[in-house]
Parts: C-alpha cells; sequence; structure tokens
C-alpha cells in the first residue's frame, strides 16, 4: 500500500501554502505560492525563463538518475525564444523530471520538491523567498520536537513493558536452578521472538545486514515500529502467563504487529523513520 502523502501548511506574508511529503520528500505548492505575484501570471511562464531550464537541468542531473539528457538539450535550445512555451506536465512526461508534480484531486495544483520551490519563490520576489524559507524551518523545528516528544514516550512505554515482559520470562520459563548464563540466553531468545514478530529478523540477522551501524535495531526503529513493540511486549508477557508455547506465540504476535503496523502507516498523520537517538534498553 503506497502511504497517503501528509500534508502541512504554512503561512506566507499572509497566504497559505501547502505542503505535501512524498515518500520522504517535501514538495511545495506552486500553485499556492504563485497568489502572492502580483499581476496576471502562469507557472508555464517562469518555466520560459532560460535561467529556469538550466536550474532544473542541474537539479534533476542531481537527483534524477532517469532524467531525459536528449529531451533537456531540445528543451534548453529553445527555451528564452518567444514563442517557446511548456507546461508542467510536458515538462515531466519529456524529462521525465522528478522535481515538478502536477497533481489532481484533494491536493490538486502544481508542486515542486523544496529546493525548486525556493528558487521559484525568488522569481516572485527576494522578500517573498526569505520568508518562505524562515517559515519552512520553523514548519520543520515544530515538527522534529513533536516527533522527538513521540519518540521518547514510546521508548518509555517500551522500557515498562520490557520489565512486565523480563518478569513474566522469571516466573514461567526459567527454572530456579539454572545458572544466570542459561537464563540470559532464555531472555535473548524471547527478546528475539519480539523482533522476528515486528521486523522480520533477529538481532544477529540484523547486525549482520548492518556492520557499518551502531547499536541495535530498536535504535533505528520508527514511532510506528517502536509503538507495536511496546503493545506486542506486554502481549507476549500475558501470552507466556496462559502457558501458550513459543511458535504459537510467534504467530499471534507477528499477526497483531502486521495489523497495527498497517493501521498507523496507512495514516495521513504516520510518522517517519527515525535515525539512532538514544541508546537502547
Amino acid at each position: 500500500m503506497v502511504p497517503k502523502p501528509k500534508k502541512s501548511t504554512i503561512r506566507v506574508q499572509g497566504r497559505e501554502i501547502t505542503i505535501l511529503n512524498i515518500k520522504g520528500d517535501d514538495f511545495i505548492s506552486l500553485t499556492d505560492m504563485l497568489k502572492a505575484k502580483d499581476g496576471d501570471f502562469f507557472i508555464s511562464d517562469w518555466l520560459r525563463n532560460r535561467n529556469t531550464i538550466e536550474f532544473l537541468g542541474i537539479w534533476e542531473s542531481v537527483h534524477n538518475s532517469v532524467f531525459n539528457y536528449g529531451e533537456f538539450a531540445t528543451i534548453k535550445s529553445q527555451a528564452g525564444l518567444n514563442n517557446y512555451k511548456i507546461s508542467v506536465k510536458d515538462w515531466v512526461e519529456k524529462t521525465r523530471a522528478i522535481g515538478l508534480k502536477a497533481a489532481a484531486g484533494r491536493y490538486g495544483g502544481t508542486y515542486a520538491h523544496k529546493d525548486i520551490a525556493f528558487e521559484f519563490g525568488m522569481w516572485i520576489s527576494a522578500e517573498f523567498k526569505i520568508y518562505l524559507i524562515k517559515e519552512f524551518q520553523r514548519l520543520k523545528e515544530d515538527e522534529n520536537r513533536r516527533l522527538s516528544l513521540a519518540w521518547n514516550l514510546n521508548r518509555t512505554l517500551s522500557k515498562l513493558n520490557y520489565r512486565i515482559h523480563t518478569d513474566a520470562i522469571k516466573t514461567h520459563l526459567i527454572p530456579p536452578e539454572v545458572t544466570p548464563a542459561q537464563a540470559s540466553v532464555t531472555y535473548a531468545t524471547e527478546a528475539d521472538l519480539l523482533n522476528v514478530a515486528l521486523f522480520g529478523l533477529t538481532a544477529r540477522q540484523w547486525r549482520d545486514a548492518n556492520p557499518g551501524l551502531e547499536g541495535n535495531m530498536r535504535e533505528y526503529a520508527s514511532v510506528e515500529h517502536l509503538l507495536v513493540l511496546a503493545n506486542i511486549e506486554g502481549m507476549n508477557a500475558e501470552l507466556i502467563h496462559m502457558g501458550l508455547p513459543q511458535s504459537e506465540r510467534l504467530k499471534r504476535l507477528n499477526q497483531i504487529s502486521i495489523r497495527q503496523m498497517e493501521i498507523l502507516t496507512s495514516s495521513s498523520t504516520a510518522l517517519p523513520a527515525y535515525e539512532k537517538q538514544s541508546s537502547a534498553k
């Protein structure tokens, strides 16, 4: 399932500007921005400018591995001529560009990657560009602050459930006569049960697949993953108390993990994956 774009808005000089986060990249509405320009102008007027085409071509060459340089060369040779005109749709179709998008439906309009949108802002006015960048940065700072709080909250929940989980293991799965070393194997096995149920691989498999990363997979988990981990950790403790074998618990927890992750990641408010934040429990 392709996640829906996450919509945000900022106000720049009294005008509301829509921002869509599409697969981790922010695209800003040029249609909304154009309303700030005095006179009767169109985005196609901006695309007629030779400097615009050169900028777009350089941006695509850096970020787009399938960019059609042949078509770009043809368009560039015509840019600036009195009879030259190209739409966003034509630009995207001919060059396979990814920096501009013509969206239909609920969030209809023309959108540009933030790098390109900032350049478009200069076409409106230098003052508008400065305020656009300022408000965009403020939005990102606010989002990061909220996400950090959510991440830390879910880490705390996970740690609390960790105690419930280990207590259930100690009470029901570890005989009193075993050594601490033998007991640690059982704890690790149950921790990997949760890893496999949620992430699809054991801690060792993750380390083998990511030799350049420090720590463990939970330190790189998204907020959604941490929330589901907290849920299934408590559920596994209850299933242990009920006496269910490990194979049955793994099956149930995996089904629960899949269902909860689908619900969380299909939401328009789903949170992005995090890089390493703090030490694992």
